[in-house]
């Protein structure tokens, strides 16, 4: 089979397009013959290295495709089925192996390319929303990069509750991208903190859901209310510097968490859930999951090249 894979940690020349062995599925593992690969900002963060992974590795942990075959074990899932995972490294290949445990069935109706578009996004958004800071309606949010994968879904998730949504994108497009979505404000990110306490009147925003990391971090911190929460859940600009905690105190007694989907999708009931009300309201029409281009998987590079150039909106997938 073909694969997208990593010697040496590096730049998006680094990923390189191989021939090695199909695998076979081992006790309670499941062989999927890819048709979708999403591509994520994580999957950067290992290639470069930021993120350490043993190498050799396969880029990529999510995937949606066909069961070819079970390994000893495997009761719930059969070949045939069409499936869906996320954080399972080694995705950007033809063929997967995925432990069963992790796949979650694509519902009838639903193009298992949209399903994969949505779930590692979609369930970030889901747990931003519904688990780290559980919004409630009336409360503001700030989100940031507002016509982004994430950003799109979890604008629409935050106004299916009844919060009012402000957010940032960097270019008029992507604010009437995020409009569109259902975003009350949209704004450039040149004095975003100062535009948000003045829409809420000075008191400042009840939550910051940051994606961006390094340049946005002051200001969000300086968004906030009282007692408010940073929920920075990643870092495309860049990690944000060691800073002293008596920050948080000056600026309010904030709360500042570093999640990630790992730590929201631990047991399979909690996996089920956020990907099953992903899949769902996709179905039903009331979540809007954009795809914003997709490439072969021998341009991967490309695709990471413009993914971390912020030249694309919604989610950016790999075809094999």
């Amino acid at each position: 089979m073909k694969a997208i894979r990593v010697h040496q940690p590096g730049g998006p020349e680094a990923m390189l397009l191989e021939d090695i062995p199909t695998p076979t599925p081992g006790e309670g593992q499941a062989l999927v013959r890819l048709l979708a690969i999403g591509v994520n900002f994580i999957d950067t963060y290992k290639r470069s290295g930021l993120y350490a992974v043993p190498t050799p590795f396969i880029v990529g942990e999510e995937g949606a495709g066909v069961v070819e075959a079970v390994g000893p074990g495997v009761e719930d899932i059969r070949p045939g089925e069409v499936v869906v995972y996320s954080n399972v490294q080694g995705s950007y290949a033809e063929y997967a192996v995925v432990p069963a445990d992790k796949l979650v069935k694509v519902p009838m109706g639903l193009n298992p390319k949209i399903a994969v578009a949505g779930m590692l996004q979609g369930m970030t958004a889901h747990y931003l929303a519904h688990s780290t800071y559980p919004l409630k309606a009336g409360e503001t949010c700030l989100i940031h990069a507002g016509a982004g994968g994430v950003g799109l879904l979890l604008i629409q998730m935050a106004k299916m509750i009844g919060a009012t949504v402000i957010t940032t994108a960097s270019t008029e497009e992507k604010r009437s991208l995020a409009k569109e979505a259902g975003a009350d404000h949209a704004m450039p990110y040149e004095g975003f903190d100062q535009k948000a306490r003045e829409i809420t009147g000075g008191k400042g925003v009840d939550v910051v859901y940051d994606g961006v990391g390094q340049s946005t971090w002051e200001g969000s911190l300086n968004s906030l209310r009282i007692r408010g929460m940073l929920a920075l859940y990643g870092q495309s600009s860049g990690p944000v510097a060691p800073f002293n905690p008596q920050l948080l105190n000056q600026k309010g007694g904030l709360f500042l968490t570093r999640p990630s989907l790992w730590h929201y999708t631990q047991t399979r009931e909690e996996l089920l859930w956020r990907a099953g009300d992903v899949m769902r309201w996709a179905l039903e029409g009331r979540l809007k999951i954009r795809i914003g281009a997709e490439f072969p998987i021998a341009q991967a590079a490309q695709a990471h090249i413009a993914l971390q150039g912020r030249e694309t909106t919604g989610k950016v997938l790999l075809v094999p």
